[in-house]
């Protein structure tokens, strides 16, 4: 196609855009689907160059808009762009209107040939399978049932059939509306009960009480303990009650205890060390060692060891991981503590193995596995692998590649980032880093970063920890007097270096500095006549943000860790976090309550070592970076505001 040719053209020369003909057709068209205008599209579809890169995407628009039941024109179109995004992305729509209409044995022949098949789709699937005689996959259709989360309305049927079958049984409903009560669902819960016999079924009333004023009506003697109904609201009850207040809803558990049974018992006390543990009180260890590891799922087990981090008690350190299934023990967050807690253990020779085994690992853990073994030990360095313009160019041709750049230079971001993922899922290392560079020459940074994490043998670190904007992030750290590897860090994992990146709250630009920030910057700066907009040039940008990153390291005592933990959640939380004593920075960092923050802080620090040796500065471990979190000197606000979001991290297991 003539426009493949134009768009290898400007990725192997870096040159600017310009339009070439039918992109302003291309671009109403895209509105007009956004729109859903089907007469606009039509219209604007006229105009679009057969030969057009996009010419299929306005094609597919076309079909999404005005085809779902056309079943002869999407086969058409599928058999014409195998393999595509556009192809997924319809045939995944086609699907669910062939499932809607029943359509089965249709559905079972398409089926097989959708790549990621959402939830809805196993649904119809197994639906679709019971309607033929064949029920091989209704175990897998029985664990879809065991979730806290609301199910897709496709998925009704289907549990409808399973509770006819007997598949799934009465224990197993009381066993989802606990998960749903667990992870924070109330509406959820009382759909589920109504596949309780009526007279088992709990009162909705009371389940709203639960979630509204817990307190009053564990106080109240409203619940009636000889019906289970009532003992899971009251085990929902003392969750909510114990995300306020640790002390108020042990209070209440000892007072109920007698009447709970034994199990209920236990699970009240792992609800309630698991909001203790978040909240970094004295009073979570003991409460996990009452629970015991039985009665915790694995989000639980992995706070009981998070709590035995902070405490320095590397048995129950040790408890804690080696309770967790293996799903989550094999996660290298917990190999590299349980490798730790051999080694405080003085079971080193258990420990290396566990540690050599994870620097080999591109990521925090590994860095911290490697300083852990010592020089001696130590994987051997990696080797930056570049690839030929011959190898880019290729790359370049691929029709996929050709449509996300299409789709980048005319401003669809979201599409090009899309088409771009979709096209290089099955690309080996050599192609990913050919596709890496050739995202780099157009200036995408963060598909050149995000491509070139995804290789497995070949890599290069280069195109990892890409590094623009350097002269403007060198004079803002020297202005700021903080480290450039630092910034770097931080900046990389902030915006991956889009420019005109924007959050959904509204933090902006390459430090991602949200408008009530900037002013505050710009007010102690002496700028005047400020406007958040300026956010979006890189040079105001940097320079605010390493002006905000120096200010809340000088008043957290002179923490990287904090610092960078403040940049994302708020100093006051940063402090809140902070204990009476010092303590390892990894530690403090590991019990982090926001998982967002807690990643964010691990990938910036890790960020700055990568960035630190590709800028020649003399090494330094990670662990001599992250130091140690200084003692909190003034007492922690409690942690009682109900919009504080440590629910983001809710179990649903």
């Amino acid at each position: 196609m003539i426009r493949i040719g134009f768009f290898l053209l400007l990725a192997l020369s870096a040159v600017p855009a310009w339009a070439a003909p039918g992109d302003a057709a291309v671009l109403k068209a895209q509105q007009a689907f956004a729109a859903r205008k089907l007469a606009n599209l039509e219209h604007a579809a006229r105009s679009v160059p057969a030969d057009h890169v996009l010419a299929p995407y306005v094609e597919y628009w076309r079909l999404m808009l005005t085809s779902r039941t056309d079943d002869a024109r999407i086969a058409d179109f599928l058999a014409r762009y195998p393999g595509s995004r556009m192809a997924e992305a319809l045939r995944a729509d086609w699907l669910k209107s062939l499932g809607a209409r029943a359509a089965w044995p249709l559905y079972l022949a398409e089926y097989p040939r959708l790549v990621k098949p959402d939830i809805a789709h196993q649904c119809y699937a197994y639906r679709a399978e019971w309607t033929q005689g064949n029920r091989s996959h209704q175990r897998e259709a029985v664990t879809l049932w065991f979730t806290g989360r609301d199910m897709p309305s496709m998925c009704t049927p289907l549990f409808e059939q399973l509770i006819e079958a007997g598949l799934i049984r009465e224990e197993d409903v009381w066993r989802r509306l606990r998960l749903a009560l667990e992870a924070g669902n109330p509406s959820v819960a009382r759909v589920v009960a109504n596949a309780l016999p009526e007279a088992q079924r709990p009162a909705a009333a009371l389940i709203d009480m639960a979630s509204r004023d817990p307190a009053r009506l564990l106080d109240a003697d409203k619940l009636d303990f000889s019906r289970r109904s009532d003992r899971e609201i009251a085990l929902y009850a003392l969750d909510q009650l114990a995300k306020r207040s640790s002390g108020q809803a042990e209070q209440a558990l000892r007072r109920l205890a007698a009447r709970l049974g034994a199990e209920e018992q236990r699970i009240a006390w792992a609800r309630l060390a698991t909001w203790a543990a978040r909240r970094h009180e004295a009073s979570a260890l003991p409460w996990f060692q009452q629970a015991g590891a039985m009665a915790a799922n694995d989000f639980q087990r992995e706070w009981w060891a998070r709590a035995a981090l902070r405490a320095a008690d590397w048995q129950a350190v040790l408890r804690a991981i080696d309770s967790m299934g293996e799903a989550a023990r094999t996660q290298p967050i917990w190999r590299y503590w349980r490798a730790r807690a051999l080694q405080a253990s003085g079971q080193r020779a258990a420990a290396t193995p566990v540690f050599l085994d994870l620097s080999r690992e591109f990521h925090y853990y590994g860095q911290l596995a490697q300083e852990e073994l010592g020089p001696v030990m130590q994987a051997p360095p990696v080797n930056n692998t570049k690839m030929s313009s011959d190898e880019v160019a290729a790359v370049a041709r691929q029709p996929g590649i050709a449509r996300a750049l299409a789709l980048q230079g005319l401003g669809l971001r979201s599409d090009a980032g899309q088409e771009w993922n979709w096209s290089i899922r099955e690309f080996s290392d050599a192609q990913l880093l050919a596709a890496a560079e050739l995202a780099r020459r157009m200036e995408w940074y963060d598909r050149a970063i995000n491509t070139a994490e995804r290789t497995r043998e070949l890599h290069d670190f280069e195109l990892r920890f890409l590094a623009p904007y350097r002269e403007l992030a060198q004079q803002a750290a020297r202005e700021n007097q903080i480290d450039e590897a630092w910034v770097f860090g931080l900046m990389r994992q902030e915006s991956r270096f889009i420019n005109v990146a924007r959050s959904s709250v509204g933090a902006s630009g390459l430090m991602q500095i949200m408008p009530a920030t900037a002013r505050w910057i710009a007010q102690r700066l002496g700028i005047k006549r400020f406007h958040p907009n300026e956010m979006q040039n890189p040079a105001k940008n940097i320079q605010f943000g390493a002006y905000y990153l120096k200010h809340v390291q000088t008043s957290l005592d002179g923490s990287p860790v904090l610092a960078t933990a403040a940049y994302n959640a708020g100093p006051s939380r940063a402090q809140r976090w902070r204990d009476t004593r010092p303590m390892e920075a990894a530690v403090y960092i590991e019990s982090i309550p926001f998982a967002e923050t807690r990643d964010y802080v691990k990938k910036v620090m890790s960020n700055a070592i990568y960035y630190a040796e590709r800028f020649g500065q003399p090494s330094v471990l990670l662990k001599e970076r992250l130091g140690t979190v200084p003692p909190r000197k003034t007492p922690a606000i409690p942690a009682t505001d109900p919009d504080v979001p440590l629910e983001v991290e809710r179990a649903d297991d």
